[in-house]
């Protein structure tokens, strides 16, 4: 069985700490990358200084919008823009209930975008719920 994985895009180490949590309670996956800035999300799915990327395109990226250095919806335009990545699930995870956000977020192909929960339980919920659906319900093509 291939190794599952997350490419989580958060700046926020508490919500790193739940959303890992949550996500390792039920065994959804074996492996996830932490990226915490725009910046880093960039170089783990592009590359850096004209090099290739040296880690295998996850699963999902799981992504914040409100980052550090490059924001997320930057980063979405990037993965959709980019023939290597273009069909990644890319899930938006985020504090922003702007409709702005959401309305760009699916213009650009977002696959799911979810406001976080302030409450700790309904957070841990969404996280658990989330992880179900996108790694164990939902069908990946291969990669190539």
């Amino acid at each position: 069985m291939e190794p599952t994985q997350i490419l989580l895009v958060e700046d926020d180490p508490n919500d790193v700490e739940l959303i890992q949590l949550a996500l390792e309670q039920y065994n959804f996956v074996n492996k996830i990358d932490i990226a915490f800035d725009g910046e880093q999300a960039v170089h783990y799915l592009f590359g850096r200084d004209g090099q290739p990327p040296t880690k295998e395109l996850p699963k999902l990226v799981l992504l914040d919008l409100k980052l550090p250095k490059i924001d997320g919806i930057q980063i979405l335009e990037m993965i959709r823009n980019s023939p290597r990545t273009r069909n990644l699930v890319v899930v938006v995870m985020t504090s922003s209930a702007e409709n702005n956000d959401l309305k760009t977020c699916y213009d650009l192909g977002v696959n799911s975008y979810i406001v976080k929960p302030l409450d700790f339980q309904q957070f841990m919920e969404v996280s658990r719920q989330m992880g179900f659906y996108w790694m164990m319900l939902n069908q990946f093509p291969a990669q190539e």
